[in-house]
């Protein structure tokens, strides 16, 4: 099996949708950010996913069985368990590759990314699966675009998941707590300006973790094509901050561990793979009060 690129587009996937080897993933999840100190809201959008997709796609519940109930964050990675339960219903073998979609990450704000997508692929990387994609514009720009779609449910053949689980693409609060201090690790907030600097009430203290870099994860798409800059527009605001040394160990974290999976993406498209996610991101640390958060 060829191995695909990190982000495909439309015309890509358009002409592949036939293929009996591609396994295409709905991983539609819908969050509203509350206004004020309080949890989001958190949906799954399965009854999206029924009303239209593109042509052949499954469905993955990200909020349902991609998640481990018994966390302490909102949106902790399920058990390997968990997981397996999970994904054997996808089909996905030595034999596929996986292009997974999603309609973007928040409910009412037009921000240009498809981390709820990148969240899945990067559990399908973290379980021992490289060959997966995503889908460069979502379901929004595939829609845009004219291209067809479907109403109702596609499944695929269940098969068991091939893959074995890398421990080294997730870090603990006790990992970031030692990176705070360490020259060789980038630590790098995915949230908007607003958050890192303390200015909202997401989360349970305001502010960032100390030393870390900023690269809000919803300025790395083209307003008007709606479809990600170039490589060389990308390439330079990550080399700004020093994450695309290879001998540098790059933390992505965001609020919950879904943003930061988009710049995780990201940075394995420009090659650097040495790129760990912090799960339990700021809803675990800022909910610490021995953890500390900067504003500046």
């Amino acid at each position: 099996m060829t191995k695909i690129p990190h982000i495909v587009d439309g015309d890509w996937l358009q002409v592949r949708l036939t293929d009996k080897n591609l396994r295409l993933i709905d991983a539609t999840t819908f969050l509203k950010i509350p206004e004020g100190a309080s949890y989001p809201e958190l949906w799954s959008g399965f009854e999206a996913y029924q009303e239209e997709h593109i042509p052949g796609a499954a469905y993955a519940d990200l909020l349902k069985d991609f998640t481990n109930p018994e966390g302490s964050a909102p949106f902790t990675i399920a058990t390997r368990e968990q997981f397996l339960r999970a994904v054997e219903p996808l089909g996905i073998t030595e034999e596929t590759y996986v292009v997974i979609y999603d309609r973007g990450p928040l409910v009412n704000v037009d921000i240009l990314a498809s981390d709820w997508s990148a969240r899945l692929r990067w559990q399908l990387k973290y379980e021992g699966f490289d060959n997966v994609a995503v889908l460069d514009g979502g379901f929004r720009k595939w829609k845009l675009d004219g291209r067809p779609t479907e109403s109702g449910i596609s499944e695929y053949p269940a098969a068991p998941f091939p893959g074995t689980r890398r421990d080294e693409l997730i870090v603990t609060k006790e990992d970031v707590k030692a990176a705070i201090n360490d020259e060789n690790t980038i630590l790098i907030n995915s949230l908007s300006e607003a958050d890192f600097h303390g200015e909202t009430t997401t989360y349970p203290r305001p502010g960032h973790i100390p030393g870390s870099k900023h690269a809000f994860f919803g300025s790395h798409s083209n307003p008007e094509t709606r479809l990600l800059k170039n490589d060389d527009v990308l390439r330079s605001t990550f080399e700004k901050l020093g994450a695309l040394d290879p001998s540098k160990k790059v933390i992505t974290y965001c609020g919950g561990g879904i943003a930061a999976t988009w710049n995780a993406l990201l940075l394995n498209k420009l090659g650097q793979e040495n790129v760990a996610v912090y799960d339990g991101s700021l809803y675990e640390w800022a909910s610490d009060e021995s953890c500390p958060l900067v504003t500046l």
